[in-house]
């Protein structure tokens, strides 16, 4: 066993003086759908929902052993980073800064002050993390305090493989482990922990399609900066891996990389609450997402680790997910009508619905002096199947129609 190997399990320990394993639960439903037996890793069921706690309590708890009068710390972050560095400062009893955009939900603030209580402050700054992430570490730099990485420091990410120890402890043998990815820092600490004790599972690694920092560093054979990363997934947005979680991951090959749409990880989001009343956040769903993209010999009779990273999911965004859920599926539609200005004309192309079909959405703009109008149309259907014979008869009738759903810029105005 190596050094590592053996930091990782003194941390796991440390750590189960505090807080509960999180459960690693077998999955009956995906089991069955996917021909394997398959286990997910709940790390949505932390203390504060997440992973990582394990991170930052691990990097205060070897901070304060090298110099114990260290006093204060600082964050950057818009969500869970925030929240394990608060629980982690108020068990330290140290003061805690957390900086994070202005545009960061009231929910996240909220819990983040519950968590840390006293010890933390969280001040709001910059619309963006990268401007809230500059404020934090010049607020360190002048106030005498330790900036804790989110997933680019050594003992945060040694913290995030106590998840491959408790793992291990329970599923000695597992063949394959599907890892989400943000800024990398779990995936380095469990897959080098694997590999200090000489475990030979393989390994899958997601991301979102929209922030695939890692598959970009490992095509470019060095970290790169994405011009442009969606934060929806926002546990995941991360336009740059770290250094050291890359150092780490740099072997892994491209293909061993998933990257999903945004879409098909709502659908999953939904299906999860719908079926078994799990709650996850977009990031948390990752690695359950990609097993749809998982060749059927892959899976097929192996023991797979699905590591569920986080379950802070506001549910006022519950209305967009199912919105996004239901476009990926095809069961929801925005189009831009043109129909003539006469009488009967509205009621002529509603007999073209079939029978599936019903109106979510409907804008129209009538113009005196003008022969047609424009509607905004929104449809809901049951059965997808049936929408390019709604298309047919619309074309035979001679309604000119642009199909926008797939327009995420119109998409964002209008929903």
């Amino acid at each position: 066993m190596t050094d590592f190997a053996a930091a990782a399990e003194e941390a796991a320990t440390a750590l189960s003086a505090v807080m509960e394993q999180t459960p690693l639960q077998r999955n009956a439903f995906l089991s069955e759908r996917y021909g394997a037996d398959i286990w997910l890793k709940r790390e949505d069921l932390s203390p504060v929902r997440s992973y990582k706690l394990r991170g930052a309590f691990t990097f205060l708890s070897m901070a304060l052993k090298r110099n114990p009068g260290q006093a204060r710390f600082v964050c950057a972050s818009a969500g869970n980073h925030a929240q394990g560095f608060a629980w982690a400062c108020r068990h330290f009893g140290r003061h805690g800064t957390v900086f994070m955009p202005v545009t960061t939900p009231e929910q996240k603030i909220m819990k983040t002050r519950v968590f840390g209580g006293e010890y933390v402050e969280v001040v709001l700054t910059g619309d963006f993390f990268d401007a809230s992430l500059a404020a934090a570490q010049d607020h360190a730099a002048r106030n005498d305090a330790m900036f804790v990485p989110p997933f680019d420091a050594d003992d945060t990410i040694l913290g995030q493989a106590t998840v491959a120890v408790e793992i291990l402890a329970a599923l000695p043998d597992p063949d394959l482990v599907i890892l989400p990815v943000g800024g990398g820092g779990l995936a380095a600490g469990v897959t080098k922990y694997f590999a200090a004790r000489g475990v030979s599972a393989g390994f899958r690694f997601v991301e979102p399609e929209t922030a695939a920092s890692l598959h970009e560093a490992l095509t470019a054979g060095q970290p790169v900066t994405l011009a442009k990363v969606s934060s929806f997934v926002d546990g995941a947005a991360v336009a740059r891996i770290g250094a050291r979680p890359f150092a780490a991951l740099h072997a892994v090959a491209p293909s061993q990389v998933i990257r999903v749409s945004e879409g098909r990880l709502c659908r999953t989001m939904v299906e999860m609450l719908n079926v078994e009343g799990v709650v996850l956040e977009p990031a948390g769903a990752l690695s359950i997402d990609a097993l749809a993209d998982l060749p059927p010999d892959v899976l097929r009779g192996r023991t797979v680790v699905c590591v569920v990273s986080g379950g802070n999911f506001d549910f006022e965004r519950l209305p967009e997910v199912k919105e996004r859920a239901m476009r990926h599926e095809g069961r929801k539609k925005y189009f831009i009508l043109r129909l003539p200005q006469r009488p009967g004309a509205l009621k002529d192309f509603l007999g073209l619905l079939g029978p599936e079909d019903d109106i979510a959405r409907f804008e129209y703009l009538k113009k005196s002096a003008r022969n047609f109008g424009s509607i905004l149309l929104g449809i809901e259907t049951k059965d997808p199947a049936g929408l390019p014979a709604l298309y047919a008869r619309m074309e035979e009738n001679g309604i000119v129609y642009e199909d926008i759903t797939g327009n995420d810029t119109l998409m964002s105005l209008i929903v």
